[in-house]
């Protein structure tokens, strides 16, 4: 019998790639999600749902009756101004369990929650030690507390992605890929942050090790997803510089302030400027995160970072 899956927010970049890896398995799989995917020979898997609408959420869950669910339905900008605005992350996620405990074959169910629940540059003591600076973040707070909260009926985990990049991807990190190319990147000084990046096809490998791990390695657990050496920003940047041939320039830091603050000026007024105060910390602000009980469940990686920066040129190529 294969393998049913059901994926929410399958239509994004993370759920797109879960997609096509499992239907690689021969699985069966159903994706639900507001928008159309963007790959279009994944439409045979995609439903029209509003994971906020309780009765028709729970309809396509108990007809497709799936043994996993990979959760990945979520807003994830830092636009909005209050936690409402992210019902899909609480309210949906709710529902979605809800729906799940009516099942009597699922098996196993992941969580997608987020590096967000605590700012940049804090190091949690343990799972439920948040700091979110964003709304974002603290819905999705708010969504690892409806998990504990709820009596669940099956076997979970919850999954933190950390910075994701690779094929397929968008903002913000596409545009740091093509600043590169077009030769508009510059260092930041002589200093840059190093944080816990992702390769996408990691990140797939990581989530399906998850998946098949014997259950007392990891019910009720939160695994960081990212690749295990932290990256260091001006060692990535001139990563793929080399790869195209360029050499990346540096302007000093206080002339990328000067532009930060100029940028908060106009976005009091509604103009949006490439630069911040907030975008300019979150750029040179250490974010290091703890992954070693993921990496004891998905202990070797397949692609290194720059064996990932070939195939994202080479994706770039093809999608300008």
């Amino acid at each position: 019998m294969r393998d049913k899956i059901l994926i929410t927010g399958g239509s994004g970049f993370i759920g797109s790639n879960l997609i096509e890896h499992f239907a690689k398995k021969n699985c069966d799989i159903l994706n639900l999600d507001l928008n159309a995917p963007n790959i279009l020979n994944q439409n045979i898997y995609w439903k029209n749902i509003d994971i906020t609408d309780r009765i028709k959420l729970e309809r396509e869950v108990i007809n497709f009756n799936p043994n996993y669910v990979l959760h990945l339905a979520a807003r994830t900008d830092l636009n909005g101004k209050s936690l409402n605005e992210y019902k899909t992350n609480t309210y949906g996620t709710l529902n979605l369990i809800k729906s799940c405990n009516t099942l009597k074959q699922i098996q196993r169910v992941i969580l997608t929650s987020s590096m967000l629940v605590c700012k940049p540059g804090y190091s949690p003591n343990h799972p439920t030690d948040y700091d979110p600076s964003t709304i974002y973040g603290q819905s999705k707070v708010e969504m690892e507390n409806i998990i504990r909260r709820e009596k669940l009926n099956f076997e979970w985990a919850i999954v933190r992605p950390t910075s994701i990049w690779g094929p397929g991807f968008g903002v913000p990190y596409r545009n740091f890929f093509d600043m590169v190319i077009d030769k508009r990147y510059f260092h930041i000084g002589h200093t840059a942050c190093t944080k816990t990046y992702g390769y996408i096809e990691n990140i797939v490998y990581q989530i399906d090790s998850i998946l098949n791990a014997p259950y007392e390695n990891i019910q009720s657990g939160v695994f960081y997803l990212g690749d295990y050496d932290p990256t260091n920003i001006r060692t990535w940047a001139d990563e793929i510089g080399t790869e195209l041939g360029i050499k990346i320039k540096t302007i000093p830091y206080s002339l990328i302030k000067i532009a930060a603050l100029g940028g908060d000026v106009l976005k009091k007024v509604g103009v949006n400027f490439p630069m911040t105060s907030f975008r300019l910390k979150n750029m040179t602000t250490d974010n290091v995160l703890d992954l070693s009980n993921t990496k004891e469940l998905a202990p070797n990686l397949p692609f290194t970072r720059k064996e990932g920066i070939k195939k994202t040129l080479e994706w770039l190529k093809q999608n300008p």
